[in-house]
């Protein structure tokens, strides 16, 4: 079984300005493109960047407030829903112009003295918001495990928790994005955690661990996980979200591989 690859542009041709990491993105053989945060660029102005590429946009993250800077978040904060409302009408809005197949809402850290039970539970209620919301716009919503290395404190980091929380909330319109690299960051059997999200899946995204460098430059076995990829039935996107080593052109020589063993296939871009 293949897939469609998408390049996500927080992390590669980062020496371009973002619109024109879209067109270097095409030029390279990437069939979409995901951003992680597109807001500091107009969203007309990014969708005529799409156009002009002829790439869809394939996912950016809602809003996630003081997350990057070591803070909670937004998702999964008691206390926090009116600023998450906001997160999610600027990311409506944003999509109502610049298209995107899904958005991501990253669930956060626990913040210090919330009990975890009660953050997941205003999680499961904005999760919950958000695929209603976006659903109007023919948007679909997944949401994101990420490794506690990383991110110390994050609400979900193993497979099993990301599930119990896509069931748990269990919107027709809410999914996972699986990601290779945080699983095995927290030392998760790949085939394991695709088995346990089997029909869970939204989104997948990969880099090799530990250093999350590109396809090769890590232990992560590959192979092995698109195996399982496909015997669960997956039909997404495969998102290439690594950082390049120093002094590393941005050159995914890995495509050639996958493309020989038949894992990457170009989808038809007038969809």
């Amino acid at each position: 079984m293949s897939w469609p690859l998408s390049a996500n542009l927080s992390m590669l041709f980062t020496a371009l300005p973002l619109p024109a990491r879209i067109e270097a993105a095409a030029q390279a053989g990437f069939d979409g493109i995901e951003i992680q945060f597109p807001y500091a660029v107009p969203a007309d102005e990014l969708d005529v960047a799409l156009q002009r590429a002829g790439l869809p946009l394939v996912l950016f993250n809602v809003p996630a407030g003081d997350l990057l800077e070591g803070g909670a978040g937004l998702a999964g904060v008691p206390g926090r829903e009116a600023e998450f409302a906001r997160a999610l009408e600027e990311a409506l809005a944003y999509a109502a112009v610049a298209r995107p197949q899904r958005v991501n809402v990253l669930p956060g850290r626990l913040l210090e003295g919330t009990p975890r039970e009660a953050a997941l539970e205003v999680l499961a209620g904005n999760l919950a918001k958000a695929a209603d919301v976006f659903g109007d716009l023919d948007v679909e919503v997944v949401c994101e495990a990420i490794n506690r290395i990383d991110m110390p404190g994050f609400l979900l980091a193993t497979g099993d928790e990301l599930a119990q929380m896509i069931e748990r909330v269990g919107h027709p319109n809410l999914s996972a994005q699986l990601d290779f690299y945080h699983m095995q960051r927290m030392d998760e059997s790949l085939p394991a955690v695709i088995d346990r999200l089997k029909g869970l899946i939204g989104h997948v995204q990969f880099a090799d661990a530990p250093a999350r460098g590109a396809p090769g430059s890590g232990i992560i076995d590959f192979a092995e996980a698109f195996d399982a990829l496909g015997r669960s039935g997956y039909k997404g996107w495969l998102g290439a979200e690594y950082r390049l080593s120093p002094g590393m052109p941005d050159d995914p020589r890995w495509m050639r591989v996958w493309q020989a063993a038949g894992y990457i296939r170009r989808p038809d871009r007038s969809v």
